[in-house]
């Protein structure tokens, strides 16, 4: 049997929300079974703990008020399904290590990046970023609606932050808050009104107290309009941009995979591509696909792949002369 500290280390861990520290001290447990000479239960106990380690965490449902508020998800994503660069993907793969490596980095005084701040053009991986997050570490993805936090009614908004804030602080998940520009725009700008500046001050206060075990993440397609000092309170930013050459060669075969045409320039499809952003190529695949299915053929021609870029671009009104790092 389990000795008594043990069983209140449990209970302490598990009123703390501290998986890894419940896991572990279990695993403590089995090994106490197994000098007992119980090594069924020892056994039991391990295969338990593994399980439990390889299942996503379930998704809680929230009550009526939230659940217009905060999307959920659990998404299956890995960091080997989005295509970036190997400096930002070596950056959230150093996020996820932390995130497993916790206990170890608190033995020393240091806690793990868990408060991202992705920054980009829109269509470049942020929202991707953080379903990555999510499925790596088998975590509910819970998206922030903020077209239904920001009201008109005087200080709703931050009376809502806050509520999100204690989810945040009992349900551990990575919390993304999307398109955050509408309540992270600098304070004193010409278009600002006092009420936003108090939704901001907020924020300032709730995401530095803020000490839960999940992730939180910011998205923003223009990161110049934040206030200055939102990007000391994250610990990791990551600035996003347009798929250099290669990444867009390496998007279209991942995207088209067995529809992928046997003969393309790859000159042709990045001067096609050019000034397109991840999901606009993304997107340019599937209708190729999907035309290739309609016409009863079982690859994309280049022409056809070609003419579906051609008219994303033009679209989102992309210049053809649009430059890519």
């Amino acid at each position: 049997m389990a000795t008594a500290e043990h069983i209140k280390s449990l209970i302490r861990s598990h009123c703390d929300n501290d998986r890894e520290r419940f896991f572990a001290i279990a695993l403590q447990v089995a090994a106490h079974e197994a000098k007992q000479g119980h090594a069924a239960a020892a056994h039991d106990i391990r295969a338990l703990v593994d399980n439990a380690r390889t299942t996503p965490r379930k998704v809680i449902p929230f009550n009526r008020e939230f659940s217009d508020l905060i999307l959920a998800a659990t998404p299956s994503y890995r960091v080997s399904d989005i295509i970036l660069p190997d400096e930002k993907r070596q950056r959230i793969d150093r996020v996820v290590h932390e995130y497993r490596k916790q206990d170890k980095l608190r033995k020393h005084g240091l806690s793990n990046r868990r408060k991202i701040l992705l920054a980009g053009p829109p269509g470049t991986g942020k929202t991707m970023t953080a379903s990555v997050l999510a499925g790596e570490l088998k975590l509910p993805l819970y998206t922030i609606l903020m077209d239904k936090l920001v009201t008109k009614f005087m200080g709703e908004t931050s009376a809502k932050l806050r509520q999100i804030f204690d989810i945040i602080r009992v349900q551990c998940g990575v919390y993304l808050f999307d398109e955050f520009d509408a309540i992270g725009a600098e304070r004193g700008r010409g278009n600002d009104v006092g009420e936003m500046r108090r939704v901001l001050n907020a924020f300032l206060q709730l995401i530095e107290q803020d000490d839960s075990d999940g992730l939180i993440v910011a998205a923003t397609n223009n990161a110049a309009i934040l206030d200055q000092a939102l990007f000391r309170r994250f610990d990791d930013i990551l600035y996003y941009g347009l798929p250099s050459s290669s990444e867009v060669q390496n998007l279209v075969a991942n995207r088209l995979g067995s529809f992928r045409p046997k003969k393309m320039s790859q000159v042709e499809l990045v001067k096609a591509a050019n000034g397109l952003s991840h999901a606009e190529i993304g997107q340019a695949c599937d209708d190729a696909i999907k035309n290739a299915i309609l016409s009863d053929n079982k690859s994309v021609t280049a022409t056809s792949l070609k003419n579906m870029l051609k008219e994303r671009r033009a679209a989102y009104g992309q210049p053809s002369n649009t430059s890519r790092t």
